[in-house]
């Protein structure tokens, strides 16, 4: 069931960066993140409340508070900088160059959380490494 998600989050990546293009036209891209990051707040807070899920707030510990913090901090410097790029470069160059935090994610997994790295996934992010190299050249 999880790669129905994946698949589905990858599909919703890709509509935002070609509805970003579209909307960043003539627009500073400080201010379209800053839009953006409102209408996603609105989005998840609404299904929180909609779910009744806003009850698990007092059982965040002060890690999880932490972490969530510094998760959102680098999610809001990842948008800056994606829709900086998005407004002076291509779609189709940026978007995949984007996509090379799949990468850096798969090194960062072993050496912060220590898990295993296996021949596939060793092979799929140096392919991704390569294209990218390949993309900015």
């Amino acid at each position: 069931m999880w790669w129905i998600y994946a698949l589905l989050s990858a599909l919703f990546a890709s509509l935002t960066a070609i509805f970003a293009k579209i909307g960043i036209t003539g627009v500073n891209s400080n201010l379209a993140t800053a839009i953006r990051a409102i209408i996603i707040l609105l989005v998840a807070w609404g299904i929180v409340l909609a779910r009744g899920e806003e009850k698990g707030l007092p059982a965040l510990s002060k890690q999880n508070w932490i972490f969530l913090i510094i998760s959102g901090v680098a999610t809001g410097l990842s948008w800056v900088f994606y829709f900086k790029a998005l407004q002076v470069g291509k779609v189709s160059q940026v978007a995949p160059v984007d996509k090379l935090s799949v990468a850096l994610t798969i090194v960062l997994s072993v050496v912060i959380l220590g898990e295993a790295l296996s021949l596939k996934a060793a092979i799929g992010a140096l392919l991704i490494i390569a294209g990218t190299i390949v993309l900015i050249l």
